[in-house]
């Protein structure tokens, strides 16, 4: 069995690329700076570098994989993102349409079954078409909000203040990384699984902005205010940053088109993960804030 994982140093791929050493699997992984990885994970894999954006270095690691985990590289800060992620995930759709590649497991989003209007999400969308055309064996993760998400806003967090273009009052799920990354492992090393598939990762319970805040605030140890923003305050924002038009709308357009998202696979015993954000923020964010 091979097994190859993109971004295998992310918040995700890091974690599938465990669990699946301690399957007892080598894993190939495509990674641009082997250095990033831990000395002892870069003994055990498979370790091919260079770009993900490389048409030709794409399709030469994926020779003789018979199972990818394929996860967008794409910074949302990029000019043309949605353009950027489709022509990125291009040479894979192509060894899978040539019978190179036999499954794929595809790190997507919730939303992306909205097909259009969801920012960059549109691009995961965009993906999952591409895939289903293939032939091979197909399943699409929809996993909800990171909790790492938060990790962008360190400053804010540190002066108390947790902002938002968000609807405030939206519940809506939200996980954890490394949840995530243990049911992309399940699925990656099962044969159980045929066709196409859709399998939502919700984490432990929708949250609303100001659910979030509060919970935060006694994880932390201190007050953190909501401060919701307007998408045009939002644009401000990142326009004078200097993001390119083509990227300020791919990251607002994610805001704006899940404010009346409702997934499209419930919450169930199958899409629900166990850890809490109270948890996870206690342990990951207090010590960076305590700093």
């Amino acid at each position: 069995m091979t097994i190859a994982v993109t971004t295998p140093t992310g918040h995700v791929g890091s974690r599938v690329v465990r669990l699946l050493l301690q399957a007892g699997v080598r894993p190939r992984v495509l990674v641009r700076e082997p250095a990033r990885l831990d000395e002892e994970t870069r003994a055990r894999v498979d370790a091919r570098q260079g770009d993900l954006t490389d048409a030709g270095y794409v399709r030469e690691a994926l020779a003789g994989v018979r199972t990818v985990f394929w996860v967008d590289p794409t910074p949302p800060t990029t000019a043309d993102p949605i353009e950027v992620s489709l022509r990125t995930a291009a040479p894979l759709v192509e060894a899978a349409r040539a019978g190179e590649v036999a499954r794929v497991v595809l790190l997507s989003s919730i939303g992306a079954e909205k097909r259009h209007g969801v920012g960059h999400i549109d691009a995961l969308a965009g993906i999952e078409e591409r895939l289903d055309t293939t032939g091979a064996d197909v399943l699409h993760l929809r996993c909800a909000y990171f909790f790492t998400n938060l990790l962008f806003d360190l400053e804010g967090l540190a002066k108390g203040v947790l902002t938002t273009a968000f609807d405030p009052d939206h519940p809506m799920p939200w996980a954890d990384p490394r949840d995530i990354g243990d049911v992309a492992a399940a699925r990656l090393l099962s044969d159980a699984w045929r066709g196409r598939v859709v399998q939502a990762v919700h984490g432990p319970q929708d949250l609303t902005f100001r659910q979030v805040a509060r919970i935060l605030t006694e994880a932390l140890g201190r007050p953190i205010r909501l401060n919701p923003v307007s998408d045009d305050a939002t644009r401000e924002t990142l326009r004078a940053a200097g993001l390119p038009a083509s990227a300020v709308e791919g990251m607002v357009g994610m805001t704006a088109g899940s404010r009346d998202l409702v997934p499209e696979q419930p919450r169930d015993l199958l899409t629900t993960t166990p850890t809490p954000l109270s948890g996870w923020a206690h342990a990951h964010l207090r010590p960076l804030m305590e700093k």
